[in-house]
This record gives C-alpha cells, structure tokens and sequence, in this order.
C-alpha cells in the first residue's frame, strides 16, 4: 500500500474561511483527523468524545464534531476527530466516501466513483 498526500481545505460548519492543510490519504482511518489547533483556529468545537480502537491493538479517546472539507470542487460535511499537536493531518475513509472518492494506490491519487444505480 502507498501513502501519499493530498491538498484539502478545512473549515467550521457556519460559514467560516476554509484553510488548506496537506493530509495523509489513510484508508485505515474512519474519520478524518487534525491537529487540534487547526480546528481550534477554524472555529471547529468538539461536540462529544468517542473512543477508536488504533492500529496497534490499543484504544484512545478523541473528541470529535463535524467541519467541511473541500477537495478540487467537491465538498461534504464530515465528522472529524481532533488529534494531537504536532501530527500529520489524516483524510478518513469516511470523508472519502461522503466526497464519492476512492483510492487509486497505484497512481497514488484519488478518482471518482462511478454513480451509484
């Protein structure tokens, strides 16, 4: 599997200015995860903590609430989890989903599903 690194732009529910940040495309991750300061600066407020299970067995609490998130031209509102100072921004599987993106891994880029029926 490739990791690699997409533009995106980040910001609150209401209205707010979007901000870019660079993200890791991380199929493994449901949700898409930012430091906390960066949603901090956007306006983004925690709405309730969820607990994840992590890659190595192990299980973390994070709080987490909804932000938009624009890739090229399209945009969703997505769940995202405020992750700790000083980590790589991550762009969830499910922010995936809501943009009707999949991975291609051997172009390490993301395309367009096709329509569902």
């Amino acid at each position: 599997m490739s990791i690699f690194s997409v533009p995106v732009e980040i910001a609150d529910c209401n209205g707010g200015d979007f901000e870019w940040v660079d993200a890791i495309v991380d199929t493994g991750a449901a949700y898409t995860m930012l430091p906390s300061s960066t949603l901090d600066s956007l306006g983004v407020v925690p709405e309730q903590t969820r607990t994840f299970a992590l890659a190595d067995g192990g299980r973390r609490r994070f709080d987490i609430a909804e932000a938009r998130l624009r890739y090229d031209d399209l945009t969703v509102t997505t769940i995202v989890a405020f992750n700790e100072e000083g980590t790589e921004p991550l762009l969830g599987a499910y922010t995936l989903e809501g943009l009707g993106l999949a991975v291609d891994p051997l172009g390490e880029e993301l395309v367009e599903l096709p329509p569902r029926a």
